[in-house]
């Protein structure tokens, strides 16, 4: 007997030939690749509307504080100065700069010449040291302190700073013989402090001095520091101004110390200058590596010394940087702010850095300058060992700095630097060691900021942008964190292309600054 099938229909699935069925799941896979590639399109165009409004919305500042909005009302009075006043100016900085206040350690400073630059700045200075609601103080037996004492009682009073001390020099490596000499050449002045910081030390007191003959009283009240041994911590200069106004309950609105400055030309892809304005300094660790071991004789040497187990350790620390920290602190604040002054296609990629800021921290990691702006950096500063070459020493020594990323603290960066170095027979002491300092607010709501940004303006027309910036160094300033939250370090002086070997030299100590334009 024949058995006969059921009659199914040819678009029954089960009656469907292999091919067939095969046909039927590939399209069912490109509808799912289409429907794949629509949304991968359609996120693509989302992402590239992001970055497009990102980049080119317009950016409206928010209105002044009613504070600075009244002073802005106000005439101003015009930064011009007579042929007399330009040369009083050049003058008062030579003689300043040719006075040797010099900070060799916190134990050991030219005494002598600090105490000469107060008669010294009394008879450059007459106006500020006579006028009656102007007050001074000699703090420390070598700093001072004025008090200028505003019309207006109830408005929150701020603070210069500036030091007189500056860091030994010796001949090797000047343009000219004399490093205190502050000889002028092509319309430079050389010599030591020029840059650090007589020069802000001179250019408060004269404005205050032109200012004053041209009947000025100020509404708000002011303070002006002057440290006499920042470069060696400011524990008998500024840390005693800072008790001394903590003795009298004062709090400051802001406070302005040395710093950063105006870069012309100097970022790549902007045009115009731009006044960078720090809002906060790098911690900092100096500490002591030593390895020890059994002396002995070269001729019959241990498998390891200690200068090689203490070279390997230090060896690691150069191999292996701190991590790359970009966007953990406020160095990304100041790409965001200069975001619209970079020329295509940098405008892009700083307008969005949620999007390109791994790519950006790997660019800036490339050079030394850049690179301390993205990490804690690990500086190798002195190795000690040995005393005679075919004796094995007993032990070995070095010193490294380190200059703290915003983001991190002391205990963080110990840890890394023990995880790193792996190694029991190394021991690490601290010589000295504090966290990064607190970062200042920025914002348009801010009023030291807007002050900042409009006394810029118009004292330097042709700057584009005043923007937050990082100090790698450290100032007085930071001493004064419990007198006001807002601290910024700026000095006004005009770097070029051409001035940044200068400047990389500044590092190590040699300073110049343009003179007045006499015509």
């Amino acid at each position: 007997m024949i058995r006969r099938g059921t009659r199914r229909s040819p678009r029954d699935p089960e009656r469907r030939p292999e091919g067939a069925k095969m046909a039927a799941l590939s399209g069912r896979a490109r509808g799912a690749l289409w429907v794949a590639l629509l949304a991968l399109c359609g996120t693509v165009l989302a992402l590239l509307a992001v970055v497009l409004v990102r980049t080119y919305a317009p950016r409206n500042p928010a209105p002044a504080p009613e504070l600075w909005a009244r002073r802005s009302r106000q005439q101003r009075l015009e930064p011009s100065f007579s042929p007399q006043e330009r040369r009083e100016l050049k003058e008062a900085l030579q003689g300043a700069i040719r006075m040797q206040t010099v900070s060799f350690s916190a134990n050991d400073q030219n005494t002598t010449a600090l105490a000469e630059f107060e008669p010294y700045i009394r008879k450059a200075f007459p106006a500020v040291f006579s006028a009656a609601f102007i007050k001074h103080e000699v703090i420390g037996e070598y700093s001072h302190l004025f008090t200028i004492q505003g019309s207006n009682a109830q408005l929150q009073p701020y603070m210069l700073l500036a030091h007189i001390d500056v860091v030994p020099a010796s001949p090797d490596g000047w343009d000219v013989s004399d490093p205190f000499s502050a000889e002028e050449r092509d319309g430079f002045i050389y010599g030591r402090g020029t840059l650090d910081n007589k020069n802000s030390v001179m250019g408060i007191l004269h404005a205050l001095e032109f200012l004053l003959r041209r009947n000025y009283r100020p509404h708000r009240s002011f303070y002006i520091g002057l440290g006499h041994d920042e470069e060696v911590g400011g524990g008998k200069g500024a840390m005693k101004i800072v008790a001394e106004l903590e003795s009298r309950g004062i709090q400051l609105s802001f406070v302005l110390d040395e710093g950063s400055f105006i870069f012309d030309g100097v970022v790549t892809g902007i045009e115009k200058p731009v006044a960078s304005i720090g809002i906060t300094e790098k911690g900092e660790i100096t500490a002591n590596f030593t390895v020890t071991s059994e002396p002995g004789h070269s001729s019959a040497p241990p498998k390891r010394t200690s200068i090689g187990i203490l070279s390997e350790a230090l060896a690691k620390l150069e191999q292996h940087p701190m991590p790359n920290l970009f966007g953990h602190g406020p160095e990304i604040l100041m790409f965001e702010q200069l975001a619209p002054d970079f020329s295509f296609p940098l405008n892009i990629i700083m307008s969005n850095l949620w999007l390109f800021g791994p790519l950006v921290g790997r660019f800036l990691e490339q050079t030394p300058t850049t690179n301390a702006l993205v990490r804690t950096t690990t500086a190798i500063t002195m190795f000690h060992a040995g005393v005679k070459s075919n004796v094995i020493p007993p032990s070995a020594n070095a010193t490294v700095n380190f200059r703290i990323h915003s983001s991190q603290t002391v205990d963080e960066v110990l840890g890394i630097v023990d995880k790193t170095i792996d190694d029991k027979r190394v021991k690490i002491e601290m010589e000295s060691a504090f966290d990064p300092l607190p970062v200042s607010p920025w914002d348009d709501q801010t009023f030291g900021v807007q002050v900042f940004r409009q006394t810029i303006q118009d004292v330097f027309p042709d700057v584009g942008s005043v923007a937050p910036g990082i100090c790698v160094g450290n100032t007085d300033s930071r001493h004064f964190v419990n007198l006001t939250n807002a601290i910024y370090r700026f000095n006004p002086v005009i770097f070029k292309p051409e001035d940044l070997p200068r400047y990389s030299i500044l590092l190590d100590n040699f300073f110049l600054v343009k003179t007045p334009d006499e015509n």
